[in-house]
């Protein structure tokens, strides 16, 4: 674990306090699917966090979906008009796509 972040099986999470239930709580970032977990102590967070990802992988297996892999190489920016159109240009003159000149 590296400060509050915790990786397994390629997937994330950050560790944060809830002070009025006292517990501490993550979610798997990263995915479109809601996972979430707590434990009460630091010594049983990690085997929560890892429960949760091996449920989530087990879940999907017995419905025959794939699951969810963090950041598949695809995001969306909004820009004004006019950098798009010189990343076009850019693109145009450099002979690439314009996802290849981003």
């Amino acid at each position: 674990m590296m400060g509050n972040i915790m990786e397994y099986k390629g997937y994330h999470t950050k560790i944060e306090f809830d002070a009025e239930s006292k517990t501490l709580r993550g979610k798997i970032e990263g995915i479109n699917d809601y996972i979430d977990f707590e434990a009460s102590d630091i010594l049983n967070i990690e085997l929560e966090f890892h429960a949760a990802v091996d449920d989530y992988l087990e879940f999907c297996k017995e419905v025959g979906k794939d699951p969810e892999r963090e950041y598949k190489g695809t995001f969306n920016v909004r820009i004004s008009p006019e950098l798009h159109k010189k990343l076009a240009l850019r693109a145009f003159k450099d002979g690439c796509s314009l996802n290849a000149e981003v």
